[in-house]
């Protein structure tokens, strides 16, 4: 974490963890981060504040739903609420394609594929739509409880 980091996590109202997915998992840079907040999770800093996840990895399916179920146990473990993607599947038939917005099908976060010669440069569209839709739906759940 950059120097302030955890000061920064506790003062935010909301936090949206990512990993890449490697070997059916979450990084072990993820991991690390995680093992590292017992101070957060023993004073409970982060209970209540809202979570999202998004996870990438070189093929389509690459077991990502077990690294957005780890960062949700992660965020549920701190006392995190979850915000889930809201988004029917897409390019689920005939008429779907690969330029739908959740073209991998997931609900409990965002997940994106990149082919693994071509790194992140090679993400569509259509996955870094699907993120920024997570990114805007966790804004509007936050502006939302604010209210209330």
């Amino acid at each position: 974490l950059p120097a302030g980091g955890w000061e920064q996590m506790a003062a935010a109202k909301m936090i949206v963890f990512g990993s890449p997915t490697y070997m059916g998992s979450v990084s072990w840079q993820f991991k690390k981060f995680a093992d590292a907040s017992s101070k957060p999770w023993f004073g409970q800093a982060w209970k209540d504040k809202l979570a999202a996840g998004f996870t990438n990895s070189g093929s389509q399916s690459g077991d990502k739903l077990n690294s957005l179920i780890q960062l949700m146990v992660f965020a549920n473990q701190q006392g995190m609420l979850w915000v889930s993607l809201g988004l029917m599947p897409g390019n689920n038939n005939s008429k779907g394609s690969v330029d739908d917005l959740n073209r991998l099908g997931s609900f409990s976060g965002a997940m994106a594929q990149s082919n693994v010669d071509q790194g992140a440069e090679g993400m569509l569209e259509s996955d870094l739509k699907t993120a920024a839709h997570l990114g805007k739906r966790v804004a509007e759940t936050a502006l939302r409880y604010s209210r209330g």
